[in-house]
């Protein structure tokens, strides 16, 4: 009860604009929620078995690799086996590049959300800061002479409520959304390191410098 009492304090305090960004915190909330469930079901971050499998298959050990991969929980998996199963096409490494930014456009959504709420709430409580001074400066204007400083001191202070609750909801928005975009980028790096493995192993790639050492020079360039 005190907890509430204290909330509608703060909104018959600050009006129509704490309730806005009250309501911008609960979306706030609800989105990280939602976006931590989906990076933990979607094993962000835990690619050790599908790492495992890409090192095999980077040995030549095809095999292990495709068993291994079967174990990988991650959800980069389906896609890596694609990769290994694709028959080797021109073109192949757009399409497959394609796909996976399909995948972590999933993980980005509800980014902009966000975005737009720790952009948005600083300026909202600026806003109703600027209507608060407004307010007070008019109750002075109507008590004429007769001016109290404590009318102009309480009206700043209720004023300034909406700036401190725009901050508060901007300042940990912003950093919840810096921590989900850098996890993000760090998958698009695995991903893009998990298709060029496949595409090209380093057993291919050692296979094809030992053939191009080997060939005759041509006339001329002995």
């Amino acid at each position: 009860m005190n907890f509430l009492d204290a909330l509608s304090g703060i909104l018959a305090l600050g009006g129509p604009v704490v309730a806005v960004l009250l309501v911008m915190s609960v979306l706030t909330m609800s989105v990280t929620l939602y976006k931590l469930w989906q990076f933990m079901a979607s094993g962000v971050g835990r690619h050790r078995v599908l790492s495992e499998a890409l090192a095999a298959w980077d040995a030549g050990d095809q095999p292990a690799a495709r068993a291994r991969l079967t174990e990988s929980r991650s959800y980069l998996a389906p896609l890596v086996g694609a990769a290994m199963d694709a028959p080797n096409l021109p073109g192949l490494d757009n399409r497959l590049d394609a796909e996976a930014g399909l995948a972590l456009a999933g993980l980005e959504r509800g980014f902009r959300l966000l975005d737009t709420v720790a952009q948005l709430a600083p300026l909202l409580g600026l806003f109703g800061t600027v209507l608060g001074m407004i307010e007070a400066f008019q109750s002075l204007q109507e008590a004429g002479s007769s001016v109290d400083p404590s009318l102009l001191a309480g009206g700043i202070w209720v004023a300034l409520l909406t700036t401190a609750v725009g901050l508060a909801v901007a300042m940990p928005t912003s950093m919840i959304l810096a921590w989900f975009e850098s996890r993000t980028s760090r998958e698009r790096v695995f991903a893009d390191k998990a298709l060029r493995t496949v595409l090209t192993p380093a057993q291919a790639v050692t296979s094809a410098a030992r053939v191009v050492g080997a060939a005759p020079a041509a006339p001329g360039h002995a």
